[in-house]
């Protein structure tokens, strides 16, 4: 079918010279009767042929093929971007296509690939009438096979069976994994937004700790207080985004988890009251676990105050332990094989339905009255227990109370026997201090602080100004942010430390991420936003002190 000029003619010649019997088709009534029939070998067609049948019944003709027949389609098309033409029935045809202009070889190779493919065809249509004779004789005998075709229907619904339960199981897996994308997307958005937040802390930590030791004004001195407090609130809730975000500062060693929570009962029961009972359940083989020992009490006494927030009549709460040796079906997803030890806390309250349990570990969410709480408690639970290489998980029914329960690693190291507090002292010196950091107003109160104490003090906004300094001055110590544009404090610290390998360094930051910045980040050497003035001094007074005694066993 070429209805233009002399394309019908040259093809039939073209294909007559390979011994293909060709066959001009003016109107379509030849190809819809091919297609009825089967009695050919294929089509070549151009595509404006294509328009000039209709189109219902080439579709219909097409579908109402025989089960063997996929009737060949050499489809010549024009070569352009815009070409139109019937797209549906192309999409239904099994159709070779051939851009015009084009090589004699290519259509006569299209041919021949046509003719061979409608020859197999007819040999599978033998087949398949070869294969209805035998599925006849078949069905003659299928009374006989009663049995056979019921036992294989109770295989079939007991694989069905099999298999809905393995979609099941892989819809709560997918389920699982959703809520922890998210989770690891909010977190990557509240740690943005401590990180930030602890540098306007630390300008306003700063400038009050000022304001209080310059000025007499006893009613000015009132207000620097309290707004002092409640710039602590603040860094309270940061430090709580930090935690959910998995960006804090943690110092894990081995515990004995049991004697953690006995140490604690004193202390919970202060918390708690006298309407609420404590109890505990504790595993006497418990192995020691791998935690920060400070957080995991902020963890257990959170869960212990939410619980009884949660029971405004009185009730009971319940502390257990047990160790775990394989991971729980439900955390599959979340923790890594091996053996963790688990901290329950339950309680006989209220609890809470799967909507409120599906969003409990979500900042700021939160079920309680306006005032009462944050919504940060549990948030800062699941990122303690997910950067301490754990997980946390909550089961709550209504009307049957609710247990909390902290999963953390196992570990074979000897169990910590005495956890050094921070150093309190502070001084001032003569020492030449330089501090750099790209926040303008950070980098004012920094320094203004820590002239306040009584030491020299230069300030540079980046690493490369830091360096210049470096190069042509002496100093005593470098406290420098981590997080800059451009060369960042951890790769500005080593270049100093080529260039006076003594000179101590601090690191001041609003998160300081070891997993990013690097091993330098001890806790002995990052000074964490937003610090106080005192704070400041003992850090200070501590990084000298260390290298006068350094520089004393050299000598």
């Amino acid at each position: 079918m070429a209805p233009a000029g002399r394309d019908a003619e040259v093809v039939s010649q073209l294909l007559a010279s390979a011994k293909i019997e060709p066959l001009i088709d003016g109107s379509g009534e030849l190809l819809l009767q091919a297609l009825r029939d089967g009695n050919a070998a294929g089509a070549v067609v151009t595509d404006d042929a294509l328009l000039r049948i209709d189109q219902a019944s080439l579709s219909e003709a097409i579908a109402n093929q025989p089960p063997w027949s996929d009737f060949p389609f050499v489809l010549l098309v024009r070569r352009s971007a815009q070409r139109e033409g019937p797209k549906a029935i192309e999409a239904v045809m099994n159709a070779t296509v051939l851009e015009r202009p084009l090589h004699p070889a290519s259509l006569l190779s299209a041919a021949r690939a046509a003719v061979r493919a409608r020859a197999r065809q007819r040999l599978a249509a033998e087949y398949l009438a070869e294969r209805e004779r035998a599925e006849k004789q078949l069905r003659e005998l299928a009374e006989t096979l009663e049995q056979k075709v019921i036992e294989r229907t109770r295989d079939l619904a007991s694989a069905n069976d099999r298999l809905t339960a393995e979609i099941a199981e892989r819809e709560r897996a997918e389920n699982r994994l959703i809520q922890a994308q998210k989770m690891e997307a909010v977190g990557q958005l509240t740690g943005g937004i401590a990180h930030d937040f602890n540098n306007l802390l630390t300008v306003v930590v700063g400038s009050l700790d000022l304001l209080l030791r310059r000025c007499e004004d006893e009613a000015i001195l009132r207000l620097a207080r309290n707004a002092l407090k409640a710039a602590d609130r603040g860094a309270n809730l940061t430090a709580q985004l930090l935690a959910f975000s998995r960006r804090q500062r943690l110092l894990p060693v081995a515990l004995d988890i049991n004697q953690v929570i006995l140490g604690m009962q004193e202390m919970l029961a202060r918390s708690i009251g006298p309407q609420i009972q404590i109890e505990t359940k504790l595993d006497a083989e418990m192995w020691p676990a791998l935690a920060d020992p400070t957080q995991l009490e902020v963890m257990l006494l959170n869960l212990a105050i939410n619980a009884r927030d949660a029971m405004t009549t009185g009730g009971r709460i319940v502390i257990g332990t047990n160790n775990v040796t394989s991971v729980p079906r439900a955390l599959a997803s979340e923790l890594e094989p091996g053996e963790y030890v688990c901290i329950s806390v339950s309680d006989n309250g209220p609890g809470m339905p799967p909507e409120v349990v599906a969003r409990a570990f979500e900042p700021f969410f939160t079920t309680k009255s306006h005032g009462k709480g944050t919504g940060l408690g549990l948030s800062q639970l699941y990122g303690f227990a997910k950067q301490s290489g754990g997980a946390a998980r909550i089961e709550s029914e209504i009307g049957r109370g609710t247990t909390v329960a902290i999963y953390l690693p196992r570990t074979h190291e000897k169990i910590a026997s005495d956890i050094l507090g921070p150093h309190e002292g502070s001084r001032g010196g003569l020492a030449k201090i330089l501090v750099v950091d790209d926040d303008d107003e950070v980098r004012t109160v920094t320094a203004d602080t820590i002239t306040e104490i009584g030491y020299k003090v230069v300030a540079v906004a980046s690493a490369e100004d830091a360096l210049d300094r470096l190069r042509n001055e002496r100093f005593d110590l470098l406290i420098t942010d981590v997080a800059m544009p451009g060369t960042n404090g951890v790769q500005l610290a080593r270049r100093a430390r080529v260039m006076d390998p003594g000179m101590p360094i601090l690191f001041a930051s609003g998160y300081a991420d070891v997993q990013t910045f690097g091993e330098e980040l001890s806790d002995e050497t990052v000074l964490k936003k937003p610090f106080r003035i005192t704070e400041v001094a003992a850090r200070i007074e501590s990084s000298l002190d260390r290298t006068l005694q350094t520089d004393d066993s050299v000598a």
